[in-house]
């Protein structure tokens, strides 16, 4: 579909051609052969008033240029043949001067406003077959669903003008080009010399090409300047380059509506994926829910077989005794798993209330300390409490799950024989622990993502564990108003860091001392 036309519809001549300039006085011509036979009965100031009505069609139909040479062929055709003496260029009335210069004048006038009323006219049917076709198109792409129905789309828009190609590049920042449509003619370099332009200066920015493999072509390149941001290029190919800047406005505007439509496609396309993340989330909360739920009770039937198997009157024999161990040990391993598993999926539905209280945190560590006395054997614990560690505010119950995973953890990972260092300081308001340990440490690229659910330090480790432990100090510390991380040892190993605010603690009276009693 042709969105621009250089000649009107109904004609079939340019204005500037020598045809229309030689059809505008043969039309002159043909006017006065046919009033000649009526200048016995019509005044010679009818027939002005004839060439004057065919300088008016001339410039409506050929425009301007014709319109004033056939007002110059009519004066002189009118004195030719109808002022006295006739057939001759001479006048024998000194007064047909005036009139001839009038209807020159009058003649020009016509043709003149005639042929610029044509144009405005044309002009405004032009505007309006172009605001439709933009209109379509942009019906087309709000329809569309890949960047490469957009280019298609902005391809059939603008096919329709003779010797003018289409490319379309997306591409943003770090992110690779992506090219759709375009020739030898393309040019990814200077299509990114615009996009970089663009989004530094944050101006519709915009080059034009003219040394190309074609002769007199021309290219343009308009950045696809989004809302939000520059989302590539639409690099246009002109054969005649001149006809570039009268399509400037037109391309400016087709950029416009694919940068649009692209950045429509970019985030419809996170949405979908945030919205696929999210099911996902939540389907694997309530398997991991309902298995911990009914994992829990034959596991709690299981620690309490075993321990009653190691408590029986009657002592086993050590074979027993030792595989009656190592099941309650495995039991209880297997327990925390499920425990961990509920607690992630009570944390991810919101289900879990925080119960917070001003309390000693020296208190939780050796809580959680004592809880993994069987797993802290082979290991000392030293802790480092600051002399003016105030008292903090938080659940005791999942700050103890979150020192019992970090430990744990410790544990697992240390060598035998070496410590696992607690530190516990206060700065900026805030109170920094620290649970730190001898092991072989945390690879720089897996500090941050090895707080995600189910991703471990070492995916080939032989050390048991699922990668839950850490997902949940995340969650519970975050509940919590602080942050955690991951990070090395100067002398080698992990350190793992979270912060708890110190917030306002309750002011504790001391109580007066009893005045003694007399007797």
């Amino acid at each position: 579909m042709a969105i621009l036309q250089n000649t009107l519809s109904y004609s079939r001549f340019s204005a500037s051609s020598r045809l229309a300039y030689l059809w505008a006085i043969l039309a002159c011509g043909v006017t006065a052969l046919l009033t000649l036979p009526l200048l016995p009965y019509v005044a010679p100031a009818n027939i002005v008033m004839i060439f004057l009505l065919v300088v008016a069609l001339v410039a409506l139909r050929l425009g301007s240029g014709p319109a004033a040479t056939a007002a110059f062929a009519s004066v002189a055709l009118f004195d030719f043949f109808f002022v006295a003496p006739r057939f001759s260029w001479a006048v024998a009335d000194v007064q047909y001067l005036v009139t001839f210069a009038v209807m020159l004048v009058v003649a020009l006038l016509i043709g003149q406003l005639t042929a610029r009323l044509q144009r405005r006219a044309d002009e405004a049917q032009e505007r309006e077959r172009r605001t439709h076709a933009l209109y379509e198109l942009t019906r087309e792409l709000a329809g569309v669903i890949d960047q490469a129905q957009v280019a298609e789309a902005i391809g059939r828009f603008l096919a329709g003008e003779p010797g003018l190609e289409s490319a379309l590049v997306v591409g943003w920042r770090n992110e690779a080009l992506v090219t759709h449509g375009g020739g030898d003619w393309l040019n990814l370099a200077v299509a990114q010399v615009v996009m970089d332009r663009a989004e530094a200066s944050n101006v519709a920015d915009v080059v034009k090409v003219d040394v190309l493999p074609r002769a007199g072509a021309a290219c343009l390149y308009l950045p696809l300047a989004a809302p939000m941001q520059v989302r590539g290029v639409l690099a246009t190919l002109a054969a005649d380059g001149a006809a570039l800047d009268d399509l400037r406005p037109l391309l400016e505007n087709v950029a416009s509506l694919a940068a649009i439509a692209v950045e429509r496609l970019h985030y419809a396309a996170v949405a979908r994926d945030t919205e696929v993340k999210m099911m996902a989330e939540r389907l694997r909360a309530s398997i991991l829910s309902a298995l911990s739920h009914d994992l829990r009770t034959p596991l709690t039937a299981l620690v309490g077989l075993a321990d009653s198997l190691a408590l029986a009157k009657s002592p086993l024999p050590q074979r027993q005794a030792e595989a009656a161990g190592a099941l309650r040990d495995q039991g209880l391993r297997l327990s925390r798993m499920v425990a961990n598993l509920l607690d992630m999926a009570r944390l991810q539905a919101g289900e879990a209330r925080l119960r917070k209280e001003w309390q000693p945190v020296e208190e939780v560590i050796g809580a959680a300390i004592k809880l993994l006395e069987g797993s802290l054997a082979d290991h000392a614990v030293r802790v480092d409490l600051a002399p003016d560690l105030p008292l903090l505010e938080f659940d005791a119950v999942l700050l103890e799950r979150v020192f019992c995973n970090l430990i744990e953890n410790a544990a697992k990972y240390a060598p035998a024989g070496t410590a696992i260092d607690i530190a516990v300081s206060c700065a900026d308001g805030m109170a920094n622990i620290a649970v730190c340990d001898c092991g072989p440490g945390i690879a720089a690229d897996r500090r941050e993502r090895i707080f995600d659910l189910f991703v471990r330090g070492d995916t080939e480790s032989a050390t048991p564990g699922v990668g839950l432990g850490l997902a949940i100090c995340r969650t519970i510390v975050e509940a919590h108003g602080g942050k955690i991380e991951a990070t090395e040892r100067p002398e080698g190993g992990a350190c793992f860091r979270f912060t708890l605010p110190l917030g306002e603690p309750p002011q504790v009276e001391a109580e007066e001392p009893e005045e003694a009693c007399d007797d």
